[in-house]
């Protein structure tokens, strides 16, 4: 009766405490489902457009708040809206001749994930732009629904510091950093 009441006792902080995801989970991203916003701020001019995801596959580590795997995205793929623009920010800005994709590669992050429904996280990692890499923390909104993840976020890139061109000229000034929303969605699953 004393180890039946124990375990009663014990059982009910568990049961009233959110639940964690499991210790080991791998979340692949469906490229067709994901995509990579991006606005770019100006004197009198504003760029929005996308970059296509090309793949992606998070293994998280809930015991060591540890991640590994790369999402890439497509560099050539940008779409602002003028082929013209977006021609001369695939050979002048981003290099995509030399410098296909774009990647970041998650390695730990700071808060918990819940097993269904949304979390809140900050995740640290390697952002390489241009073959150069860069570490960045950025807070992701994660929601869990069965087997399925969405994982948002916003950050902003300084890509002018980080070594990109200055694409203003004349009496056109534009920012030095572009805002991008990463939406990733895609599949959860359990185990190594």
């Amino acid at each position: 009766m004393k180890t039946f009441a124990a375990a009663i006792f014990l059982a009910i902080p568990l049961a009233t405490s959110p639940v964690l995801l499991a210790q080991h989970q791998t979340f692949n991203v469906n490229p067709s489902a994901s995509q990579v916003a991006f606005v770019l701020g100006g004197s009198g001019h504003h760029v929005d457009g996308t970059f296509h995801v090309q793949s992606g596959s998070i293994s998280f580590d809930s015991a060591g708040k540890k991640m590994s795997g790369p999402v890439v995205v497509d560099a050539a793929s940008g779409n602002s809206g003028e082929s013209s623009r977006d021609k001369k920010m695939n050979s002048d800005m981003l290099d995509t001749r030399h410098f296909a994709e774009v990647t970041f590669a998650p390695a730990s992050y700071q808060g918990d994930i819940a097993a269904s429904g949304y979390s809140t996280i900050q995740v640290s990692g390697i952002f390489t732009l241009l073959g150069a890499p860069h570490d960045l923390t950025l807070p992701m909104q994660i929601h869990i629904d069965g087997a399925s993840m969405t994982a948002k976020g916003h950050f902003t890139v300084p890509y002018v510091q980080w070594g990109l061109k200055d694409p203003s000229w004349g009496f056109l000034k534009v920012a030095k950093e572009v805002g991008i929303d990463l939406t990733l969605s895609g599949s959860l699953r359990s185990g190594n």
